[in-house]
Formats: structure tokens, sequence, C-alpha cells
């Protein structure tokens, strides 16, 4: 039986209510149970779920629903006990914070004269609006938030390049602007490597990837997924390239990108070839034959960070940085275990590990996704579990392992599987000890195929850093010792899982040949805005998610929080009326 709770005006952020799902959700005696904002998304998930009530459908969007399907009525009673103690204990945590918090953008802008970076990550109804706000005050807004429409994308970008501005985003997952760590990202030595990239964990593998290999990362703009698509055409991404060029500090710039439109592309590579500064570039999907004057273009997001270090160093660009023996001794699989499951987290590296996969089984490096997969061929699977799919209503896989861990455990009961393949993501966001959370499943998927008479490989790659939260050495000792096949990076870990089932990559000798110019002309000069972000400490207003603030409060970096509400309630008749009126 459904019972509805519903809480008047009582806003709290997505994730947060996530958590506290998933911790009211251990209660004995409960069939199913969802809390969320009563947005009009937010019932379309409690329909889906089977949640649906009519109380449901009364409530507005700054309230939040409690619908518990349960057989024992008196249970209802404890589960309000444990959500009121929950948001108490958020209440009493937040109080503790020493940092500032403020309820407009008036008093935000008032109480940090010099902001010149607003992070956004409130619902992506409310986002653009809030975006174009942190605009027309001067700010370059970090927009962590997605569900934003293409056209108030496009619309941001044009109005930001418009005023000398950046917009980094939507969906930007991971940033870094002078060392600060934003969002989903790694605590990366600072260093003369730049990175603009349209890929959150692209962004995270390559930065971690260079600071292990002792050198650092300047900045890593991010620029939101769909930047190098139509009709978006690179706008953040092609200012930032600016940026970097103009960058005393920077002295070597690596582009990253998921496959962008050709011409889009194209535009993008002329660009970089009338730069100064030597050049890095990863197309996810594109397998480079040649590298191109001062254009270093990779095939891997490894040899993409490898490629970064030696021109830092001064070192001689190797023609093949992806060889090496990858093959794993006594491998004793059964007939019929012949297929790999990646499992990821992160989506860039779900995406490189089907690219690689696909190139094995000779399929090529272009692969078309399948709804929920990314690649899916003969019983070969790659799942990034971050996908829209699997995250309604539910917190990331880099915040949560239940979702995984279900993957796991039907992939170690699946008679084929002769290897899964999963990434440990660390940084700022991520959870606490992801590989203590993860080894349960792994073990019960392991010992499901011991009793079938099957040996299962479990193949990793933990992207951090030694200065992450979380502990990298910690992380790989621990799943070493679980007897799992741990490998310094992706491409590492899927040639590997590829070696078990006697597959592997062709790689290209590439040579170094002169560039030709395009004949374009670009002017490489930026606005005093977008050379003051990189030149200085960003100094940040906050909108939105509270615990994007550890990082900044971490790193010293001034900051005030921006403790957002929907206008009008939630009600959008009303909050339409309202901007109409100011």
């Amino acid at each position: 039986m459904l019972h509805t709770i519903i809480k008047k005006n009582s806003y709290q952020d997505s994730i947060n209510l996530m958590l506290l799902t998933n911790s009211v959700s251990t209660m004995e005696g409960l069939n199913k149970v969802q809390i969320m904002m009563a947005t009009p998304a937010n019932k379309d998930i409690f329909n889906t779920a089977g949640l649906h009530t009519p109380e449901l459908e009364a409530a507005e969007s700054n309230d939040m629903a409690i619908v518990v399907d349960t057989d024992d009525a008196s249970l209802i009673d404890k589960v309000l006990e444990k959500v009121d103690q929950y948001l108490k204990d958020q209440s009493i945590s937040n109080k503790k914070q020493s940092f500032e918090t403020v309820r407009t953008w008036d008093k935000a802008v008032d109480a940090l004269p010099g902001a010149n970076v607003a992070m956004i990550s409130v619902p992506g109804q409310y986002a653009a609006d809030e975006a174009d706000k942190a605009l027309d005050r001067g700010l370059h807004v970090f927009l962590f938030s997605d569900n934003v429409s293409i056209e108030d994308e496009l619309c941001l970008k044009q109005k930001a390049h418009d005023k000398g501005l950046l917009v980094m985003g939507p969906d930007c997952g991971t940033g870094i602007l002078d060392g600060v760590p934003f969002a989903f990202a790694n605590v990366v030595n600072k260093g003369r490597i730049g990175i603009v990239g349209a890929s959150g964990t692209g962004i995270q593998e390559v930065s971690t990837i260079i600071d292990r290999l002792g050198e650092g990362v300047s900045h890593a703009i991010g620029t939101g997924g769909r930047d190098l698509k139509d009709p978006i055409g690179a706008i953040t991404m092609m200012d930032g390239i600016r940026a970097l060029e103009n960058h005393s500090q920077t002295e070597i710039i690596t582009i990253i990108s998921k496959p962008p439109a050709e011409h889009v592309r194209n535009e993008v590579m002329d660009l970089l070839q009338s730069l100064t500064k030597p050049v890095v570039a990863v197309f996810l999907g594109e397998k480079p034959e040649q590298y191109v004057g001062n254009v270093y273009q990779a095939y891997t997001l490894a040899e993409t960070a490898y490629i970064a270090v030696d021109l830092a160093k001064g070192n001689e660009v190797k023609p093949d940085y992806n060889a090496g023996d990858f093959t794993v001794s006594n491998t004793d699989l059964k007939e019929g275990q012949r297929t790999l499951k990646g499992l990821y987290s992160g989506g860039t590296l779900a995406s490189e590990a089907a690219i690689l996969i696909s190139d094995a089984l000779g399929l090529g490096t272009h692969i078309k996704n399948e709804e929920g997969y990314v690649l899916k061929h003969e019983g070969h699977e790659v799942v990034d579990l971050g996908d829209d799919k699997y995250t309604q209503g539910k917190p990331h896989p880099m915040i949560d392992p239940e979702t995984r861990s279900k993957f796991i455990e039907e992939a170690g009961a699946d008679a084929s599987t002769a290897v899964i393949l999963l990434d440990f993501v660390l940084g700022y966001g991520s959870h606490d000890d992801m590989a203590s959370a993860l080894l349960p499943s792994i073990q019960k998927a392991v010992a499901t195929a011991k009793e079938d008479g099957r040996t299962l490989h479990v193949v990793a790659t933990v992207c951090g850093t030694k200065n992450d939260p979380q502990s990298y050495d910690g992380h790989v000792k621990a799943l070493k010792e679980a007897g799992i096949i741990v490998k310094e990076t992706n491409n590492e870990a899927v040639r590997t899982a590829l070696s078990i089932v006697g597959l592997h990559v062709e790689d290209y000798e590439k040579k170094h040949v002169e560039g030709e110019k395009s004949g374009k002309e670009f002017d490489l000069s930026v606005s005093d805005e977008i050379a003051s972000l990189v030149s200085d400490r960003p100094r940040v207003i906050n909108v939105g998610l509270k615990g994007f603030t550890d990082a900044l409060a971490d790193t010293g970096t001034q900051f005030v929080q921006y403790d957002w509400r929907p206008i009008a309630g939630g009600n959008a008749r009303m909050a339409k009326i309202l901007s109409l009126l100011k």
C-alpha cells in the first residue's frame, strides 16, 4: 500500500534527498520508498516507479514529497522520524559551517564584490535562468546542472561570448581553475599543461595521469558535452583555447572531446594549427596515423597525458604510447567464457573502453550507442551507469554503489562473462571509499562464478591522485588484496581485459609531418574578463549544492554560498510573471 507525506515549503537539494532515500530504504518492512521535491519532472519519476498518488499530484515544486510502499502502516511514523532526524542533522551541520550564506543574487554579489565565477547546480528547469542572471552580473558560469535545452545552451554561450565571458557547461561535471577543483574534480598539482575538455571523466583521467607522472595542470576548463555538437559550434572550447594561448604559465594545451560534429572539429583543428604553443588533442573515436604540425593527436586518454608530459619536459614525442605487454598468466577460462562486461561510473571512460573493444573486435572505432549501453555486441557490454537511464531519482554511481553492485552481481552470474571492467573515480564529490563499498558485490560475483566452475577476472583502474580526499594508495591496495587486477590507466585496463579473452588492438606508429595552415585568419586575443579568469584566483558564488564548497574551503578559495530556492515556491506560471515584472 502506498503512503504519502508532503512537507510543505521544505526545500532540499537533490543529492541530499537521494542520499536520504537510500538511508530510509534500508529500513525493514519497506517495499519501496522515494523522497524528492514535488517538481513536475520528479512527479514523472514517481509515476514511472509506480509510486504516484493523488496527494502527490496536489503538491508543489517547493514541497518535499515522501512516498512509501509498505504493508505495515505502523512504519510510517518511523520513516518520518528518520527523515526528520536526517534533516535536523543536516541543519546542525550547516550551522557549523563558517562560510557566509545568502538568499539572493544581490546579497551574494555584495558579500563577495570581487566574485568572477558562479558555480550553478540547481535543478535543470531553473538553471538557464540563473546562469543568465550570473552573466548579467559579469560572472563566468560553471554550469553543473543538466537537463538544459540545447537552445538555452546556445543562447547562454552566445551571450557569454559577446560579453567576453565563459559558460562552462551545462552538464559540466569537472573543472580546475588555478588549482581549485570544481564539482567532481581531483586534487591535481599546478603546472604547465592547460586542458580544455568537453568531457568530465576525460579531464579527470588525463589530469590525474599528468599529476602521477610528476607534472601539473594550469587550468582544466570544462565545456559541457555538447559544446562541439551542432548548433553550439565549440563556442566555449574555442574561447577556452584562446584563453590558454594567452596564459603565460600554460606551455602545453590539451584538448579532450567525445566525437564532435565534423565541421566543428575541423574549425577547432584549424584554430589549433594557428597557435604558437604545442597542442595535444584527443577526439574519442578518431585513430590518428600521424602528428601534424604543432598538433599531436592521440588515440587514448592515457596517450594524451603521456604526450603532454613529454612535451612539457622537453622529451622527444614517441611514435606509439599504447604498446605494451598486457598478457595475464593463468587465465583459466571455461569454454564459453569469452565476453567483457565494462561497468563504468565515468561516461568518457566507458566510451574509451567501448572504442577499444570495438576496435579489437574489428568493428571500427566509431561506435553506435544502443539504449542503456555504450557498446553491446555478441555478449560484450559496456555500460555508462551515470547515464540518465540509470540515475533517474538516484545518486550518480560515483556517489552511490547500489546500481553498479547489482550490475556486477548480474555479470558474475552470466556464464559467458570472462572479465568485469571497473573504474574507481576519486576526488571531490565522489564516494569516500568506493573500493570498500563495491568489494562485497565483486566478491559475491567471483564466488558465484567459482561455484559454477568458472574463473571470473576483475580488472580495474583507479582515477585519482595521492592528494585526493580519498586514499589513492589505499584503494589500489584494497583492490589488489581482493585479487583484482589493477592497472595504472583505463587504456591499460581495457587492453588487459582484451588480452584475457585473446583479443588485442593494433596501433599505429605515428610520424611527425609538417602542418599546412588552413589560410584562415583567427583572432587569438581574449577579453579582459577571460584574461583575468586564467590569471587570477577564482572567487566563487556557489549557487546550489553546498557539498561543492568543500573543495573551495580546502583550497582557501574565497566564496559565498547562495542558498538557492525556487522562485515563487516553484510555481512556474507565477515565476514567469515575476520575471516579466522585473
